[in-house]
């Protein structure tokens, strides 16, 4: 993407790297998605100005809905998939949409821009039976005393129980645990706090975590984090990435995941459970019902596959 940035006119290059300042700092987006939406952006810019002779001065004359059909058509062609192309579309509107708010652009053309609809589908999730196993078995080699096993069961205790995101976990302070109220304070998309609950199991793994091996990795650079990688810094996503992968790979029949299927299989297990929808969206801290809503299908299937194969009238 670097490459392709700097290749860009200077009109457009100046206006990338304000609207990227706008969804670091107004917006308060993730780097992650701060980079995906800079990348289309960028993408698009290029598709733009390709071919031009001279390159307008604000960078952006000449887009309208016939440029972001033929740049998707495009992207189509080179077979990118549906859901790729539905991100791509929502990078584009929320472009369009600031550059008209901004004065770029006279008109929001993006707004008139009909994308298709990318296939929500759900990773797959651990049976409770299979969470119980992996942690048990995180459990047993955290008795051994090893700090990294310690740590290792600790946070992925605290991913199924509190169900949240890897980015909100590896940002927790040691004093965003409360241990007497068992909860803990995380900040989620857009920098908005919410307060999670955990259970004992979870409590009891992070109190062993904290009073124990915790000081056995720490340095000068850990400051407050509560997770820390091998050097002492900072636990990364990628680590925890690696921890969840190796630890579902024990569990005989798993399907292999990654922190978000803990977090899917926290959010179908408490619905299993007879808990609401609100209550759901509340601790994982979904901007809108409707992405909670997707669970229910998960529940549903597993219902009817129950009922298929226990009720005497099913078949």
């Amino acid at each position: 993407m670097a490459r392709a940035r700097e290749a860009l006119p200077a009109p457009a290059h100046d206006l990338v790297a304000a609207y990227e300042r706008h969804l670091r700092a107004e917006r308060g987006l993730s780097g992650h998605t701060v980079r995906a939406y800079v990348g289309d952006v960028v993408s698009l810019l290029g598709f733009l100005h390709e071919g031009r002779d001279q390159a307008p001065s604000d960078g952006a004359a000449g887009l309208d809905v016939g440029v972001l059909r033929a740049w998707l058509a495009g992207q189509r062609g080179e077979g990118h998939s549906r859901s790729t192309l539905a991100r791509r579309a929502a990078a584009a509107r929320t472009f369009t949409a600031w550059a008209h708010r901004t004065g770029v652009l006279p008109t929001d053309p993006g707004a008139r821009l009909v994308a298709p609809k990318a296939h929500r589908t759900l990773p797959g999730v651990l049976r409770p039976e299979q969470a119980r196993s992996l942690l048990t078995s995180s459990g047993s080699g955290a008795g051994e005393g090893d700090p990294v096993a310690v740590r290792d069961h600790a946070l992925l205790e605290l991913l199924y129980a509190a169900g949240v995101r890897v980015s909100e976990l590896c940002g927790l302070d040691v004093d965003d645990i409360e241990f007497d109220r068992r909860v803990a304070r995380v900040l989620g998309k857009g920098n908005k706090e919410r307060m999670v609950p955990f259970g004992q199991p979870a409590e009891r793994a992070l109190r062993r975590w904290i009073e124990g091996g915790r000081s056995a990795l720490a340095t000068e650079s850990s400051g407050a984090a509560l997770f820390l990688g091998v050097r002492g810094k900072r636990i990364d996503p990628r680590t925890v990435r690696r921890v969840v992968h190796q630890a579902v790979e024990s569990v005989p029949g798993a399907t292999d995941m990654g922190p978000h299927g803990l977090r899917h299989s926290a959010a179908t297990h408490l619905l299993e459970g007879g808990a609401d929808l609100r209550s759901v969206q509340e601790l994982l801290g979904h901007a809108t019902l409707a992405t909670t809503q997707l669970y229910t299908h998960v529940t549903v299937e597993r219902l009817k596959a129950i009922h298929d194969r226990t009720h005497p009238r099913a078949q």
